[in-house]
Formats: C-alpha cells, sequence, structure tokens
C-alpha cells in the first residue's frame, strides 16, 4: 500500500477518525488500516501507542476509543455522574468493607457502562475498567445488571452487533436474550471473562422510582480464586439499601 507523506501525528488522527460511528462496536486493526489509508503494520504499531496514553482501548482484537477522551469531555457537572457518583459510593464502600475484592460502581450511557466509583482490592486483576472510563455494557456484569429490564435495549445492543471481546464474549443474540431473561430472574448479572481473561465479576441492579435500574455495583476477582457465589448474598443486600437511598433522594 502506498501511503501519503503523513507525520506520526497526523496519523494518529487518521485513525481515530477511522473508528467513526462504529466504536461503540469496534474495529480491527485491518479495517482501520483500510479506513485510515496506512498499512496494516503502521495502523498496529501506532495503534500501541495510542493504547499506551489511553486514547485508544483494546480487548481481544477490537479497539475502541479510549478513557483519555472521555476523561477530557466529562463533565464534573453531569447529574447522571454526579447523583450516581455522591448518593451511592457510601453503600459502594460498604460493599468493598464487607467483601474486601475490588468492586465497581456504574451506569449506563447509551448502550455503554461508564463507572462513576471503583475500589481495589489488595489484589487487582487487570480489568479495562476506570472511574469515568466506558466499557461495552453488554459484556459486563455491570452493563446487563442494568439493561437486563429494558426489552428496547435490549434489542437496541442486538441489532448493534456483539462484537466478541474475549474468546468468552456472548455473541449470539438468542443466548444473549437467555442470559439477560435469567439475570431478571435471579437478580444478578456475569460477567465470566467476558472482556477480560482472568476477571470474574458478579453485579446487582440499584433501582429507582418505577422500579427500573439506575445503575449496578458489582464485585470482581482473579477467576480460578474469586467465587462470585460467595458475595451474592452481601451484594444484593448492600444494592438493595442504596435502591432504598436513591429512591429517597429523587423523589
Amino acid at each position: 500500500m502506498v501511503e501519503r507523506n503523513r507525520g506520526a501525528v497526523d496519523k494518529a488522527f487518521d485513525l481515530l477518525r477511522a473508528f467513526g460511528e462504529d466504536n461503540s462496536v469496534g474495529l480491527g486493526v485491518s479495517e482501520l488500516a483500510r479506513r485510515s489509508g496506512m498499512s496494516k503494520s503502521t495502523a498496529f504499531r501506532l495503534l500501541a501507542t495510542l493504547v499506551e496514553n489511553g486514547a485508544v482501548q483494546k480487548a481481544g482484537e477490537l479497539y475502541r476509543i479510549g478513557p483519555l477522551f472521555f476523561d477530557i469531555v466529562k463533565s464534573a457537572d453531569s447529574p447522571d455522574y454526579n447523583r450516581v457518583g455522591e448518593l451511592l459510593t457510601p453503600y459502594l464502600s460498604a460493599l468493598f468493607e464487607r467483601t474486601r475484592q475490588t468492586v465497581h460502581l456504574g451506569y449506563l450511557v447509551g448502550t455503554d457502562v461508564v463507572y462513576a466509583n471503583k475500589l481495589f482490592s489488595l489484589n487487582p486483576v487487570d480489568a479495562p475498567s476506570r472511574i469515568g472510563g466506558r466499557v461495552p455494557g453488554f459484556c459486563t456484569g455491570v452493563g446487563k445488571a442494568i439493561m437486563a429490564w429494558d426489552e428496547e435495549l435490549i434489542e437496541t445492543v442486538i441489532d448493534a452487533g456483539l462484537p466478541q471481546w474475549s474468546t468468552n464474549t456472548i455473541t449470539d443474540p438468542d443466548e444473549f436474550r437467555s442470559v439477560l431473561a435469567k439475570v431478571r430472574k435471579e437478580g444478578v448479572a456475569y460477567d465470566r471473562e467476558e472482556v477480560t481473561p482472568g476477571l470474574t465479576c458478579v453485579a446487582a441492579p440499584i433501582y429507582g422510582l418505577g422500579g427500573q435500574p439506575v445503575a449496578a455495583m458489582s464485585v470482581s476477582g482473579a477467576t480460578g480464586v474469586f467465587r462470585p457465589e460467595d458475595h451474592i448474598l452481601t451484594l444484593k443486600k448492600v444494592a438493595a439499601s442504596a435502591s432504598r437511598a436513591y429512591i429517597r433522594a429523587t423523589k
């Protein structure tokens, strides 16, 4: 492939523009190279640098716009961020105190999970989650715990595609619907290495007015060591308390 005479910064911006509207589902290096008009090797090298700096996020063989940009544009006055973060962080702290595992608090923006807060255990596992960052909701415990009660949103997610972020990502629409039906029945959702190999989590919804989930919290740990079933009772109790507090504050 013959590339135009562009500097590294120009090429990096071309790669970022190449995501377009497909950022939510992620793109592979070959497609990004094609869209940006550069060789696959050049695209791969630049993407590695962008990943290191948080401008791009990699999961499996797919890339998305990374947390750097969300951190830059995120407004401290965001009603969702303030309400979820300020009202519910004390309950996240209580969950951490009772489990001593890494815990997350998040809500949905579109079909993505935005993490309002995260508290680390003494033995953290590598994960794409970070405070203020976004991850596709369909393959996270927090995301599934929220979207399971919204049939329209479920179909929107399916219509957009279920890209494979890891070998365990659920990509079959019927299986995805079945999993969310089980979430509604049991009141908890799981991520069994669906985003990151080696990471398992269990999440429970936090309800607002009308009985619809407005956020969720999760407990996570290393696969093979972490037993999600050990924390379900505690997780549900804390999430129920958080739900009551959220409803009281938003009446």
